[in-house]
């Protein structure tokens, strides 16, 4: 397993050990069937976190026993994470999890060249693809792979913990909620403040036939992907940077956009002048034509949405795609308030009857989304400055950075986090082309600088 950790640099970090955590006590046989708002996630990659600690290298070998013990308390709760994707008689997908399985893959690794600071410039993530397991990886070879793999990484002066989520069984909010609950078993709860609700059928239950069992029936960018050859479709080489919003800034951004609300809106959220702000931005970095489109798109939290509204512990992917779209040349000859007022009326109308519209369209021809299917010209934006990323602490403090590994990036892709300073800061993380991420590393009324 250790050699599917890809290198970019000469092999900084080496794997030290490869073991499997399983839940603590039996649980016999379970099962979950996977829904409308699961499957179409089969043709992404794994969906990488990385958090990186500052102090605890001297005490890691007790710190990977600590992590590892609480793993085993967690799974007993979150036991679909220990489990492995598999396929009733009729080919409906579903989360198998059994005594006798694997569970969670679990690396062990230490590097001699890696400080944390070396991990938390604002740009790029090259260096993670050493720290974060399943890099290239498809959901669908949960079939016969680990739903969770983790890597813990000892740095010079830190501690790293990289995790690959199967994105077919859970969405950002279960990944949070899942990784806080780890960290308050390892910090001595003696049981998890929220469990999950795993009945994903009490959200949707129609039952889809899938026609796909391996990486060969996926998507061409995707088996090219899985057999290692990453950047096998010709793609213009992309940045990825971490634009940090200070609370300031981001009072500023949302004061200017409410300026002068139109008349059909209401006042306009953090949310929404944010992504108008970046929308606006990255379409002008990208030099566009005024008669081509570009596409905004959110994956935006249904729980709340459908019909009867889930709990916030709902386990499981509860999140659909929100598009809208424009010519470039009439969002910016506008004020920020027109982009504004459509992603705001794209969200507002996202109600259960159009999710459930959305889900019947699906279920009448299912297809495998790619995971860079957001639109052309997209902004697409993932994660949440909700998150509370930076209360991840297993006992030895807080995380220094929160980042997103380099699975299921393309040009326009944004993730969202709460700023390390606290707040109301947002750190903006966008992946763009290189010659676009140039322009717009200079565009001082996107960067908001005094």
């Amino acid at each position: 397993m250790a050699g599917e950790v890809a290198v970019e640099k000469k092999c900084s970090v080496k794997i030290l050990t490869t073991t499997n955590v399983k839940p603590k006590k039996p649980l016999g046989k379970k099962e979950c069937q996977l829904v409308t708002f699961d499957l179409p996630y089969l043709g992404f990659y794994y969906n990488q976190k990385l958090l990186i600690y500052k102090g605890g290298e001297a005490e890691f070998e007790s710190i990977v026993e600590k992590l590892k013990d609480g793993l085993g308390l967690v799974l007993e709760d979150f036991h679909q994470l220990a489990g492995n994707l598999g396929k009733d008689e009729d080919g409906v997908f579903k989360v198998v999890y059994e005594d006798d399985m694997d569970g969670v893959e679990v690396l062990v690794a230490a590097t001699e060249e890696l400080a944390v600071e070396d991990l938390t410039a604002e740009e790029g993530t090259t260096k993670f693809k050493e720290l974060i397991p399943y890099n290239g990886v498809l959901n669908l070879e949960g079939l016969h792979r680990p739903l969770l793999a983790v890597q813990l990484t000892k740095l010079k002066d830190g501690v790293a913990l990289g995790c690959a989520f199967n994105h077919a069984i859970l969405d950002g909010t279960s990944t949070w909620h899942f990784m806080s609950s780890w960290a308050e078993v390892c910090r001595g709860s003696i049981s998890i403040s929220v469990p999950p609700f795993l009945e994903r059928t009490k959200a949707r239950n129609t039952r889809v036939k899938l026609d796909i069992s391996q990486p060969s029936d996926a998507p061409e960018h995707a088996k090219s992907a899985a057999n290692g050859d990453v950047a096998a479709k010709v793609d213009p080489p992309l940045r990825e940077k971490i634009f940090k919003f200070s609370e300031s800034a981001i009072d500023q951004i949302k004061s200017k956009v409410n300026a002068h609300p139109p008349e059909v809106s209401k006042p306009f959220s953090t949310f929404q002048s944010l992504s108008t702000h970046v929308w606006h931005a990255i379409t002008r970095a990208r030099q566009l034509k005024p008669e081509d489109y570009t596409v905004f798109t959110v994956f935006a939290d249904c729980r709340k949405r459908v019909e009867p509204p889930m709990p916030e512990s709902y386990f499981g992917n509860l999140i659909q795609a929100i598009f809208t779209v424009t010519a470039a040349g009439l969002l910016l000859a506008n004020p920020p308030e027109f982009g504004a007022a459509m992603i705001q009326k794209a969200i507002d109308m996202h109600d259960s009857k159009a999710i459930d519209a959305r889900n019947k369209e699906w279920e009448s021809n299912p297809k495998i989304f790619q995971y860079k299917d957001a639109g052309v010209n997209c902004v697409a934006v993932g994660s949440s400055p909700r998150f509370k990323v930076y209360d991840i602490d297993f006992g030895w403090g807080e995380p220094e950075s929160v980042r997103s590994g380099s699975n299921n990036r393309f040009d326009g892709m944004v993730y969202l986090y709460p700023g390390k300073i606290g707040g109301r800061s947002i750190d903006v993380e966008i992946s763009l082309e290189a010659n676009a991420m140039e322009r717009l590393e200079k565009d001082n009324g996107f960067l908001m600088e005094v």
